[in-house]
């Protein structure tokens, strides 16, 4: 299944749903890797498993998942001798501790979930290690019980720092007279007192800093220099003995690096899982019945992008026929339904509960295949017709009887005979590879071949001709109309225009239609063309055989006016003319936005600038300019403006 496929069928969108539910990244990682299986075993346990955790999550269960915060670039260094830090090593603990809890709580669930439950079998929490960690860190500090030797010197500490206190304190009321003020401050981890400058020598001791004037000197005390020095050398210890400590749990973490890697694999997997369960129960799916053979079976389907507000969905496909001609009106949900047919296909095979009634069937397909949209492309030289027979041909090699086609307008974008009979012969060489298609079309013939060959159905957008609006539900054995009149009437057509659509169109047979083209000379349809190339060939002695090539005999550059708009052979699309004909023959022509030069001989008139603008003072600039560019020329006329400016490229220069 190509990317370009899921990409058409939205499935990209649904897998930002699912992983927007998962807490860890390394769960996201699996939700974005995520892609149909063609192995029945694997979606049956995919399925198995989905079902399983949205059944947990519908009990309203808090499921202990951990988002692992950190634990990545942990185990990234695990085997490398790096001794970690507190707060490294209390996130293994809390981790670890998440792996307790949900090993109880898998075990508490093996009956209700047993598929998913034996997966906490292969987890190990390392009860040694996590004890150990929990006892010896809290609050991101080791704590006294990480080993006899810390909890001794933190003691020894905290005596000196008393009897340092009791003293500083007596030095501040002994020099009183002498202080900036009366309060104990500390300088490189030493305590001092605030001392003026100029009374200095009343304080013996030892002057650590100064402030910045220069008026307060910050002295150490003599009486405290001995105690000092003393609770340095405590400090120093407890350094020691905490890279001690922190030494021996990292070697101990280090003893469980296998176990750990597997904790992790095990946790992204329960934190996949339970967000797909989560997206089950936001789409309102549930688990269909899975079946080996490429079968189509929906019930009361719906699509996942939709939600609640779209309009269920029964269609059948690959039991009693292998190809489905869906018809109707535009805006009637053809193409949603044939997105809805992929989607839930695609999802099923992901392991995903699809939305629809529990007796839905969905099969196995080796390949998903869609040509929904145009398609066309400037950059590719990609016309709508070239996209259709570009995945034509690809859905031709890979067609196979476990293959499921969608063909939207079938023979659309080029002559419709021509289309018409393309159109048949790949649907009958499809039908002769045993592919599962579905297909929409406006073409009669192609609703007549559907009905008239076995093993083809026809099915239609149901239509309400009273209120003129689409009912969007699939009618399965007849073929649609497309309406174009009553929707036209209903988007608010002038009803001249659709009197006149209606002369024209004449019936034959109640089935097929044909325009009834005025005709010229008793309807001698020859003698009309003659007619009218003659008309063309007096425009062109008049005009002073202004339609030759410039460089044919008497021919001459055909000039265009700045906002005409002209016809571009190449790009089969309108333009308007944004620079007039240069002495070259060469044009501007804004396309899309995009400013394109063209030689004369490769466009012709389309629309004159008069019929399209009011008046000869009318701003073209509207139709060329942007609308920040037309803004900042305006606040120029009026004033001087710092910073803004416009920049127009040569060629863009009118």
């Amino acid at each position: 299944m190509n990317e370009q496929t899921l990409r058409k069928l939205e499935f990209h969108k649904v897998k930002e749903q699912v992983a927007h539910f998962t807490l860890s990244p390394a769960g996201l990682q699996l939700a974005e890797a995520m892609r149909p299986s063609g192995d029945y075993t694997r979606v049956a346990a995919w399925l198995r498993e989905t079902e399983e955790a949205a059944n947990l999550l519908a009990g309203g269960a808090s499921i202990p998942l951990s988002a692992m915060e950190g634990i990545d670039p942990f185990l990234s260094l695990l085997g490398k001798g790096r001794i970690y830090n507190e707060q490294e090593l209390e996130q293994l603990g809390v981790w670890l501790s998440s792996v307790y809890q949900m090993k109880r709580y898998m075990n508490a669930k093996r009956q209700q979930a047993p598929t998913i439950a034996g997966y906490a079998d292969s987890m190990n929490d390392c009860p040694d290690l996590r004890e150990q960690l929990n006892t010896c860190i809290r609050f991101g500090m080791l704590t006294d019980e990480a080993s006899p030797d810390l909890s001794y010197i933190r003691r020894q500490t905290h005596i000196v720092e008393d009897q340092i206190g009791k003293r500083m304190a007596g030095a501040m009321g002994k020099y009183k007279s002498s202080l900036q003020e009366a309060v104990i401050s500390k300088r490189s981890g030493r305590f001092v007192l605030s001392v003026k400058r100029e009374l200095r020598k009343n304080v013996p001791g030892t002057v650590l800093d100064e402030s910045a004037s220069g008026q307060t000197l910050f002295i150490e005390p003599v009486e405290v220099a001995e105690m000092q020095l003393e609770l340095h050398q405590w400090k120093a210890a407890e350094e020691r003995e905490r890279t001690i400590v922190l030494s021996r749990l990292s070697d101990e973490a280090e003893k469980y690096s296998s176990e750990l890697k597997t904790n992790v694999q095990a946790m992204a997997i329960f934190d996949f899982i339970i967000a797909r369960g989560k997206y089950a129960r936001s789409c309102g799916g549930v688990r269909v019945g899975l079946s080996e053979k490429p079968i189509v079976s929906l019930v009361e389907a719906r699509h996942p992008l939709l939600g609640e507000s779209c309009v269920p969905l029964n269609v059948e496909l690959g039991l009693k026929w292998n190809q489905l001609m869906i018809t109707g009106p535009n805006t009637g949900g053809k193409t949603v339904t044939l997105k809805t047919m992929g989607l839930l296909v695609i999802m099923n095979q992901c392991g995903l509960l699809v939305p629809a009634a529990p007796e839905s069937v969905l099969g196995m397909y080796a390949h998903v295949e869609a040509d929904v949209g145009d398609g066309q492309s400037l950059e590719q030289s990609l016309s709508t017709f070239s996209s259709h027979i570009s995945v034509l041909k690809d859905m031709l090699r890979l067609a196979a009887g476990k293959s499921l086609l969608l063909l939207d307008e079938l023979a659309a974008g080029t002559d419709p005979s021509e289309g018409i009979a393309l159109s048949i012969a790949v649907l009958e060489q499809l039908k002769r590879q045993g592919a599962k298609l579905a297909a929409t079309t406006h073409f009669n013939e192609i609703k007549t071949f559907a009905s008239r060959t076995e093993g083809c159905q026809n099915g239609r957008m149901a239509f309400d001709p009273d209120t003129l609006r689409p009912l969007y539900r699939l009618e399965i054995g007849e073929a649609g109309d497309s309406h174009a009149f009553a929707i036209a009437r209903r988007f608010g057509i002038p009803e001249t225009v659709m009197a006149r659509a209606e002369e024209l169109l004449s019936f034959k047979g109640g089935s097929e239609t044909y325009l009834e083209i005025p005709a010229a000379n008793n309807g001698d349809i020859n003698s009309q063309i003659t007619d009218n190339d003659g008309a063309r060939q007096e425009s062109r002695e008049t005009t002073g055989k202004a339609d030759l090539p410039a460089d044919s005999p008497g021919g001459k550059t055909r000039a265009y006016a700045k906002g005409d708009v002209v016809w571009i052979y190449p790009l089969k699309r309108a333009g308007v003319v944004f620079k007039e004909t240069d002495e070259r023959g060469n044009l501007i022509v804004q396309v899309q936005g995009q400013k394109l030069k063209f030689n004369h001989k490769r466009v012709k008139p389309y629309i004159a600038k008069e019929k399209l603008y009011p008046g000869e003072s009318y701003d073209l600039d509207i139709v060329f300019e942007s609308k920040e560019n037309r803004k900042a020329r305006h606040l120029m006329n009026r004033k001087h403006a710092e910073g803004v400016e416009i920049i127009i490229k040569p060629d863009e220069r009118s």
